[in-house]
């Protein structure tokens, strides 16, 4: 299984690019890129569904298991394992949404059930 590099890791927590396109159903066309907001915990990157599990991109992503993202200035081929129950893992990615987006008046939305319920790691292919 891939892992992502330190290097890469850190340019991750720093950058605020993200793109994500699962696939569409027919598991080989990128969905419509969408904007949204990444973390790094630890040695993974998670991200979170604003619209929780309702979200379109979170269904694909979920359904499908892959696709590719844009982060940091680049396209990664990568994979999605959907993050649910762990309360201690959930505790740390709110955290990491709090230190890094804090100054934003979306950050304590991205932090309830809806979008908790809606996290993925994203993993290189």
């Amino acid at each position: 299984m891939e892992k992502w590099t330190v290097q890469r890791l850190q340019a991750f927590a720093a950058a605020d690019d993200l793109r994500i396109s699962p696939f569409y159903s027919d598991g080989k066309t990128y969905g419509t890129p969408t904007w949204i907001w990444s973390v790094v915990v630890g040695d993974h990157l998670y991200v979170r569904a604003w619209n929780g599990q309702c979200s379109s991109w979170y269904q694909s992503a979920v359904s499908q298991r892959a696709g590719r993202i844009y982060l940091d200035g680049c396209n990664f081929e990568v994979r999605f394992s959907p993050i649910q129950g762990d309360v201690e893992l959930t505790t740390k990615i709110d955290a990491a949404y709090r230190q890094k987006y804090g100054s934003s008046a979306y950050v304590q939305p991205m932090l309830q059930a809806g979008p908790q319920s809606a996290t993925v790691e994203i993993l290189p292919a």
